[in-house]
């Protein structure tokens, strides 16, 4: 166990100033002035629940046997069962799952869902895996973390390098485990397994809706608005299809294959179908490649960092050119970088809310798995817009009041919901 100077344990966190974790916890001291009483409680916010580290070992094509190493964190289940995605990455670390699973507990207090927050991961890249070994390490993986899994205990989902494949492996086993078909132990699954229309496109969806809702806030035109994408994975390709079905133009792309530009214009559907077959931007032939670096730098209207998290320090911030920030990816802005947008009157629509579109119809294919009756993907995108632009105008009224940021906000008003919820269950025994 870590201490600081002060001999306050930090649990498992890294000393890294700019960890997940340490991000989320910056975040989380921000708004303790907003909580009145209830910050008495705010600790419960800073350590997780339950952190489960299994191994998990699989015998190769090659007849060898390998070890990775996996983890399921559940940070808080004052407000139900925990939610949150399963990663699958070279880089995933204790200290990253921790503070996925925490944002977790913020964004679906935020938009008002009856979870917790969780998340997972294995240490691995996939793309070094054959189908049957990606095949075996899941089922292996589930079966470790079956102990602390269920429908209503703490539903996984997708999440980096993971799909609806891999949750119908994770259903199944799940099912094989305790002698019964459980179509709510995960959610993202195959439509034919008790998958959600809608899903897939979800969490980019509602990064569009709440950018739509912000820019009109900011009085900025979405007809030819300029906007910049970092990642072109589910979520960046998802919002960029739909900004530009809105009149803008998608001027630039980054992802792990490179950084394009096209002052004019990008097409997004072909962009998508060319990453398909290319598996990334690079190469695309109506675009002019760039330099990594460079991509901060673009001129810009939007940008939606939609990779990974830590992506925007103060230097970066000093160099964006938009007006508004969508933050499609978990913890893109570090903190400092966020006082730097603050300070420029650059609007960032925190991830909290954000990107909460998909762990939204998470929550309507859990329902919709539980009643054995499925609604149609209209109703689907109707019930979300609703949830992700209600919420986000309660958020911003709560913003207005306090004259803080949005993201300050929507901790603010999560963590009131997460804290009240453990003051009315009190403290067993």
């Amino acid at each position: 166990m870590l201490l600081n100077e002060t001999s306050t344990p930090l649990s498992f966190a890294s000393a890294d100033p700019h960890s997940p974790w340490a991000t989320y916890i910056a975040q989380v001291d921000r708004v303790a002035p907003y909580l009145g009483h209830l910050s008495k409680w705010i600790d419960t916010l800073k350590r997780p629940k339950r952190v489960l580290i299994v191994d998990v070992p699989i015998e190769m094509d090659d007849g060898s046997v390998r070890h990775f190493e996996g983890y399921r964190v559940q940070h808080n289940l004052s407000r139900g069962p925990g939610k949150g995605g399963i990663r699958f990455h070279p880089d995933v670390t204790l200290d990253e799952v921790m503070a996925l699973s925490a944002w977790m507990t913020i964004k679906t207090a935020g938009v008002g869902l009856p979870f917790g927050g969780a998340k997972g991961g294995v240490r691995v890249d996939p793309s070094q895996l054959s189908v049957k070994e990606l095949e075996r390490m899941t089922r292996r993986y589930t079966s470790e973390i079956g102990l602390i899994i269920g429908p209503q205990r703490d539903i996984p989902a997708p999440d980096v390098n993971t799909n609806a494949q891999v949750m119908a492996w994770m259903m199944d086993t799940y099912s094989m485990n305790t002698g019964a078909t459980a179509t709510g132990v995960v959610t993202g699954k195959p439509i034919h397994l008790g998958g959600s229309l809608g899903r897939v496109k979800a969490t980019g969806r509602g990064v569009f809706v709440t950018g739509r809702e912000a820019a009109r806030r900011i009085n900025l035109p979405l007809e030819g608005a300029r906007v910049a994408v970092q990642g072109f994975g589910n979520v960046g390709s998802v919002a960029a299809q739909l900004f530009a079905e809105a009149g803008t133009r998608i001027v630039a792309v980054q992802d792990h294959s490179g950084t394009i530009v096209n002052p004019a214009g990008l097409d997004a559907l072909k962009l998508g179908e060319h990453v398909a077959r290319h598996g990334g931007v690079r190469g695309f032939e109506a675009a002019e490649p760039a330099d990594s670096d460079a991509f901060w730098d673009v001129e810009c209207d939007i940008l939606i960092p939609a990779a990974l998290e830590g992506q925007i320090d103060s230097a970066r911030a000093q160099r964006i050119k938009a007006r508004l920030v969508l933050e499609g990816a978990n913890g893109p802005t570090l903190p400092e970088g966020d006082d730097v947008l603050q300070e420029r009157g650059i609007l960032v629509v925190p991830d909290v809310i954000c990107n909460a579109g998909g762990v939204t119809v998470s929550y309507f294919e859990w329902v919709q798995d539980f009643s054995s009756f499925f609604w149609t993907e209209e109703e689907i995108n109707v019930r979300l817009d609703k949830i992700m632009t209600d919420s986000l105008r309660y958020i911003w009224q709560t913003a207005d009041k306090h004259r803080i940021t949005l993201r300050t906000a929507t901790f603010a008003v999560a963590c009131e919901r997460i804290l009240s919820a453990r003051e009315e269950r009190g403290l067993y025994p």
